[in-house]
């Protein structure tokens, strides 16, 4: 059957295990060790760097066209609301005309996953494009933004800016020099003030670490999600591999990249479950970890 539309929320039962700690497993069976009601499920995937080039070093460009339809075989068979790609989507080119191709090629085969498709930028997105090329492209609106589904409240994070505000455009940035500028932390701050919704959020560079794989101000965007008190989740993406923390209370779920790799034994993608208190599943596939988050108390 060939789903071609997003599915709204349904509900789904699984075992009783009493209270949920915060917990990691690459076993699935791990995650029925929750009841859910309620279900929202969306589908998400990161760091695809898809370019028509040869491989570079563990990097398998070519391959996310095969990688991603494996992903959207999971995702439709599992119904997702909607579909999140975390960044890095494609690689650079020597040219804007030949990155737009990239561009288009990778998205013709995300967009018929699903009707609901959401994209965060990654540093890679723009190395050739400006961001408005990219979004244009992909027919989404703004780099940063909000939404909600399911009674939940999703945040969109831009951190492709310069630490002098101008934002990435055509090679005028050093990759490690990223960060969230004055007016998106303004929009942020009252964005997560106007909701009580238990809140997601998605970000490609890291907002955990202090490394050059971090956002160079994340420790006060940190305490804006902090402030906030519904934040459950940060969803992040480009160091490429599983990482999971928590801090004051919220987790930074960082995803495996689907580009590192030969063959579909080196995929990576995941379905997220989320119910209605706050309780988090994340169903990973292949090299994707499998996650059961509980909210604090």
């Amino acid at each position: 059957m060939n789903y071609n539309k997003c599915y709204p929320l349904g509900r789904r039962a699984f075992l009783v295990n009493g209270s949920l700690l915060l917990a990691a497993s690459t076993q699935s069976q791990a995650l029925e060790s929750l009841e859910f009601d309620e279900v929202l499920q969306f589908g998400m995937i990161t760091d695809l760097h898809y370019a028509d080039k040869e491989p570079a070093g563990s990097r398998y460009y070519r391959e996310t066209l095969n990688k991603i339809k494996a992903a959207k075989h999971q995702f439709q068979k599992s119904k997702v609301s909607f579909v999140v790609e975390l960044g890095d989507f494609i690689d650079a080119a020597p040219s804007v005309k030949t990155e737009l191709g990239y561009l288009k090629t990778i998205n013709e085969k995300f967009a018929s996953i699903c009707d609901d498709r959401h994209y965060v930028l990654g540093n890679h997105c723009v190395d050739t494009l400006t961001k408005q090329e990219f979004l244009s492209e992909v027919g989404q609106p703004k780099s940063y933004y909000s939404f909600d589904r399911g009674g939940l409240h999703f945040v969109v994070l831009d951190s492709c800016f310069r630490q002098d505000g101008v934002p990435y455009s055509r090679r005028n940035f050093k990759w490690t020099d990223a960060n969230v500028p004055d007016d998106e932390l303004k929009w942020l701050e009252k964005d997560l003030a106007s909701t009580k919704e238990k809140t997601i959020v998605f970000a490609h560079q890291r907002l955990d670490v202090t490394n050059h794989y971090g956002v160079r101000n994340n420790a006060q965007i940190r305490k804006l999600l902090e402030k906030n008190g519904n934040v459950l989740t940060v969803f992040q993406g480009h160091s490429h591999k599983n990482d999971l923390k928590e801090i004051k209370g919220i987790h930074y779920c960082t995803m495996v990249a689907m580009v590192e790799g030969t063959g579909q034994s080196n995929n990576g993608y995941s379905v997220i479950k989320i119910d209605s208190k706050g309780s988090i599943m994340i169903d990973g596939f292949v090299k994707q970890k499998d996650y059961a988050l509980s909210r604090p108390e």
